[in-house]
């Protein structure tokens, strides 16, 4: 069977190589792996040891923030290695102050995991949550490298449950440890035969609780809302600026509205402004001295989503309708009540909240419509709602400690 699997990896290599002229993402995906083991020969210390540490992109690599955090104070002397699968994930992150090194990880074939984990050579690997490698769970098996699968979920459909999926099973049976964030994978995993798991929780929730803790001032956005009500809309896609916009546009209350669209490129920036009614500014234009007298903030810059949820009175989270719901804990640890497309089975904390009645669902302009009207004229419900989210997030902190108590045992205990 890892015959069949290396015959498809080099396919899809081969095919990436065909396409990377044509396409700005793919040819970043190329490009960036072919630097990575001269990056690891010229910047990674052999005097000190390494924890690797695997995210598929920026999501996941939230998800692992916090235990890299932990991971730097408890192990000063140790050098963070983080790896990238997505090129969204490694430009926006490969100067991160978190990490000592951040880098592409080579495709999963086995001359590559061979020549990854020998210059690397890392005393433990943490990969988060969907990452299954065959290959490199294998070498790293050969080299006695302990590795640990955190924040991890399943679901009945993926293959590792199916009567096809016994090569993949084999790869997930080669973990030394998976932390999981819900009952369901709990016994998803027993059922079959896989008991080194740990009901942990969702690493995100005490990351979220961080980001509370540790606000950005912004006084241009203090400048812009002016005290007034607020609705955020992040990550954004066409499908949800349909609702949106026009909601804007027909809006009489005395509101302000922040855009934060997923593309930010200036012709769907273009497009976005001119198609609402209302003065609109753009937030790389705004400056100290500008008149704030608008009622409409699109942002069109990365790194500022967090902390502008904290203005909000209420928030929707975009990628629900067609592309998948985006993080709806980020707003939600504020405790505002969250809206979001109907489509969002697959994504646990939306569930729950859905059902909890903190998050609501909007299916059209017209049930947006009615559901924002709603919360901005009964305060009472506003906060009954937004105190759904809070609570329910409080309530699921502390996955943190319980992976970190594990790894300090593999670390303090295997050899530098």
């Amino acid at each position: 069977m890892y015959f069949l699997y290396n015959f498809f990896v080099y396919l899809a290599g081969f095919l990436i190589y065909l396409v990377s002229p044509f396409n700005k993402k793919i040819r970043l995906f190329r490009s960036g792996r072919r630097m990575v083991f001269s990056t690891l020969e010229e910047h990674l210390d052999a005097k000190d040891p390494v924890i690797w540490i695997h995210a598929a992109s920026l999501g996941e690599y939230e998800q692992g923030l916090p235990l890299m955090e932990a991971l730097k104070v408890a192990y000063p002397g140790h050098q963070i290695l983080v790896t990238f699968f997505s090129p969204s994930g490694y430009e926006v992150k490969k100067n991160s102050a978190e990490a000592d090194l951040v880098t592409y990880l080579p495709m999963d074939t086995r001359a590559n995991c061979r020549r990854f984990l020998k210059l690397a050579n890392p005393r433990i690997a943490i990969f988060i949550k969907y990452e299954i490698w065959p290959n490199y769970l294998r070498e790293l098996q050969k080299n006695n490298i302990p590795v640990v699968l955190v924040s991890a979920i399943f679901s009945k459909n993926q293959p590792y449950f199916r009567f096809y999926g016994g090569f993949m099973r084999t790869a997930l049976r080669k973990f030394d440890h998976l932390f999981l964030q819900d009952q369901k994978s709990t016994a998803l995993l027993d059922s079959i035969g896989i008991k080194n798991h740990t009901l942990s929780g969702d690493t995100r929730f005490d990351r979220v609780m961080e980001i509370l803790g540790q606000e950005k001032p912004l006084p241009l956005i203090s400048r812009f809302i002016q005290d007034q009500p607020c609705l955020v809309a992040g990550s954004t896609w066409p499908e949800d600026e349909k609702l949106i916009v026009p909601y804007i546009n027909n809006s009489d209350k005395q509101v302000k509205f922040i855009l934060v669209p997923h593309d930010i490129k200036p012709a769907h920036i273009r497009n976005l402004t001119k198609s609402i009614k209302k003065t609109v500014a753009l937030y790389s234009q705004l400056s100290e001295t500008q008149d704030f007298d608008c009622s409409v903030l699109v942002v069109d810059s990365i790194g500022l989503l967090t902390s502008l949820y904290s203005f909000a009175q209420i928030a929707y989270v975009g990628g629900g309708f067609a592309t998948g719901l985006h993080n709806t804990l980020e707003p939600a640890v504020y405790g505002i009540p969250v809206l979001i497309g109907p489509q969002f089975e697959g994504f646990r904390e939306a569930e729950e909240l859905v059902a909890r009645k903190g998050i609501l669902t909007v299916t059209d302009k017209q049930s947006f419509r009615e559901t924002c009207d709603m919360l901005f004229e009964d305060q009472n419900l506003r906060k009954e709602t937004g105190l759904i989210n809070a609570t329910y997030i409080r309530n699921n902190v502390g996955a943190t400690p319980k992976i970190m108590g594990y790894l300090k045992e593999l670390l303090d205990t295997s050899k530098p």
